[in-house]
């Protein structure tokens, strides 16, 4: 079979995916690149917030329009959104020929006998998820990737009472470094030069299955494998940032000086409603001592807007708080109720129109603090992976301080040798604007 993957939503669905692909070739089957090519069509979904259930179920009808115009082509709903609402979902959606759920991609060969078979039965597959982490062997990454994702573990125990995510993935279960480490090995032999780890919660890893956290133990070991040239950390909470880690940060050159850490707020009200570990004190301390520790560090953080409960008191702080740390990366969501969280049914709840605005006076702030940030290094000389070459001569690339397609990026030129995707050369900045570099390529 001909087979066709749709991934939406977070950097964690791109690894299910590449995963469920190798299942899939394993047994003989052909991943394509077009859904009209396919004989089976996957959309795995993302169900975390509204906007993102939407565009799932958008991608689904897409595909059911597919097979109205090929009933022989089959398809498959997977990731989160199908994990949370299989069963509506198969009611719903009779076109859809199968739903399956977060715990069961390494099942999806089956799945597709099934569908694809003499019965043609239809078929929900959504268990919950298991006690330990459960391991697929294998991943089919985009030929010539330089940047791979790596996660380190899956599930969450931070019962965050806006987040729908440990009802879908299931308790923290971390993975053996020793399975982290061969599938690190082998992406650098396939030409990763960039791995960035992922989990629900990075810096918790390693509680359940050592007793400790041990991601200031995995990193030194990651950093010792030939060919990887950047490690950059994704998704870390505040209150499991460490002495340790922030050492290990600062010591090992291959270690991105980059962290993302969702903060969400900073009122300490909003945050014990949040079900947050974290106070403004504690938050302030470790922001003081990321940046006494690698005062070029780039921190990128999250916050939410709306909270219920949130008054202008409350936004008040959250402003001042922004332009008081000055982060170099930051990005805002407008508080979504999701089904089943209980702050859903906290009182307070305030309009989409408050939200929304207090959301786009944040990313103002944001945004006149980004170009500063940027303008501080016109005249600086930085490594940049090289990315693309665009049509108009110039070339695309991102230095050690943003994150693939998430933060800023630099547009540069080079000389009678042009660097090729994939290379890190340096960059002089000879200009900046809110969210981009310009430069000029140096020997």
């Amino acid at each position: 079979m001909k087979v066709f993957i749709e991934t939406l939503g977070c950097p964690k669905n791109s690894v299910d995916s590449e995963s469920m692909a190798a299942v899939l070739a394993g047994e003989g089957h052909t991943m394509v690149s077009s859904p009209e090519e396919a004989d089976v069509l996957v959309v795995n979904t993302c169900g975390f917030i509204r906007d993102a259930k939407e565009e799932s179920i958008s991608s689904i009808f897409d595909m059911i329009r597919e097979k109205e115009a090929d009933s022989s082509k089959r398809i498959i709903v997977t990731g989160c959104l199908a994990q949370r609402y299989a069963e509506d979902l198969f009611e719903e959606m009779p076109e859809v020929d199968a739903f399956m759920g977060v715990n069961d991609y390494g099942s999806i060969n089956r799945v597709v006998e099934s569908i694809c078979g003499d019965m043609e039965e239809r078929v929900i597959a959504a268990g919950q998820a298991p006690d330990v982490y459960f391991e697929i062997p294998d991943r089919i990454t985009d030929p010539g990737a330089v940047s791979s994702y790596l996660r380190i573990a899956e599930g969450c125990d931070n019962v965050c009472s806006y987040c729908i995510i440990p009802y879908i993935r299931g308790g923290y279960r971390s993975r053996r470094m020793e399975e982290i480490l061969e599938e690190a090995a082998m992406l650098a032999e396939r030409g990763t030069k960039e791995l960035i780890l992922i989990a629900q919660d990075v810096t918790a890893y390693g509680k359940d299955l050592y007793g400790r956290y041990a991601l200031h133990e995995l990193l030194p070991k990651l950093c010792r494998i030939d060919g990887i040239h950047w490690i950059r950390l994704l998704y870390c909470y505040e209150d499991s940032i460490t002495d340790e880690l922030i050492e290990v940060m600062k010591s090992e050159e291959k270690i991105c000086k980059y962290i993302d850490i969702p903060l969400q707020h900073v009122n300490d009200g909003i945050l014990d409603n949040m079900n947050r570990n974290s106070t403004a004190a504690s938050i302030r301390d470790t922001i003081r001592r990321l940046r006494e520790a690698m005062p070029d560090i780039h921190i990128r953080t999250t916050f939410i807007t709306g909270f219920p409960g949130e008054t202008e008191d409350c936004f008040d702080e959250l402003a001042d708080f922004v332009e008081e740390m000055r982060f170099e990366r930051m990005g805002v969501f407008s508080f979504s109720p999701e089904e089943g969280t209980p702050a859903a049914e906290m009182e307070g709840q305030l309009e989409d129109e408050i939200k929304d605005r207090r959301k786009d006076i944040l990313m103002e702030l944001q945004r006149q603090i980004s170009l500063e940030c940027n303008q501080s290094k016109i005249g600086q000389t930085l490594e940049v992976l090289v990315e693309e070459n665009n049509e108009d001569g110039t070339f695309s690339g991102r230095t050690r301080f943003d994150a693939p397609e998430i933060d800023d990026g630099v547009i540069f030129t080079a000389g009678e040798e042009e660097p090729a995707a994939g290379e890190f050369i340096q960059v002089k900045i000879t200009d900046a604007f809110d969210y981009d570099l310009v430069g000029e390529a140096v020997k």
